[in-house]
């Protein structure tokens, strides 16, 4: 087995997918670029391999049985491993969405992407994952995904406009990944959730005032976190973000 360590980032063609893998690659990472568009994902990776970054491409759409298994395959025959995996593939499903008026479809396909197909690629790489010493799990969420925030004092300005299908998503993922957390409790995988800010990216119109390297800051930490760190855990830049 390679002693390399070995991370797979989904939705890694741009963005703040994209600098998350950049940020694993400098530290010394071989990294999986996850991404569905052939052409954007070799862009990505020669990008990245320009600038010094072990990477590699991984065919992936996350709501397809058989790309991820395909996905799964091809990391275990390069690395025989996984010691990251980074759910950060996500879509919106377009603003605002007003709950009295939202297309069922909608919902339906966000949470294909944002929840499904990260319980889809987790389970295909868990069987990687056991295979490292130190397997993390890091599950990008969002501020939006927050109950104290939606509900808060102020929270028509701290979680920006109704969104019935992308800040649910990310809350049902929230329990999601504590599920995965009491599953694997006996284990030394450790899973998180990563909350990158109001990142300026196309998934927002570009309307952030982050930039998608800050977004990736607390992602790449949790990713490499020491041995008899956290689990089950919602962080951000600034510390624990309330549930």
């Amino acid at each position: 087995m390679s002693e390399t360590k070995t991370a797979l980032v989904t939705g890694a063609n741009k963005g703040i997918g994209y600098e998350i893998a950049a940020g694993l690659g400098a530290l010394g990472w071989s990294v999986g670029i996850g991404a569905r568009d052939r052409a954007r994902r070799e862009d990505a990776v020669g990008r990245l391999r320009d600038v010094g970054v072990d990477a590699f491409g991984v065919p992936l759409d996350v709501t397809d049985d058989g790309s991820v298994t395909a996905a799964a395959e091809l990391i275990a025959e390069r690395a025989g491993h996984l010691d990251a995996l980074v759910n950060n593939a996500g879509i919106t499903g377009g603003h605002p969405q007003q709950p009295s008026t939202v297309d069922p479809a909608v919902i339906r396909t966000v949470v294909e992407t944002n929840v499904i197909g990260v319980i889809r690629v987790t389970n295909a790489m868990l069987p990687l994952l056991r295979r490292s010493a130190s397997p993390r799990i890091v599950n990008m969420s969002s501020g939006v995904g927050s109950l104290t925030r939606q509900s808060g004092p102020g929270s028509e300005t701290t979680t920006g406009p109704v969104a019935v299908a992308y800040a649910p998503s990310k809350t049902f993922l929230n329990a999601v990944t504590l599920q995965y957390v009491q599953e694997l409790a006996d284990t030394n995988v450790l899973v998180n959730m990563a909350c990158p800010g109001f990142v300026a990216t196309d998934l927002n119109g570009f309307r952030g005032g982050r930039t998608p390297q800050q977004g990736a800051a607390t992602a790449i930490r949790l990713a490499t976190l020491p041995d008899g760190g956290p689990t089950g855990g919602f962080f951000e830049d600034a510390g624990v973000v309330p549930w």
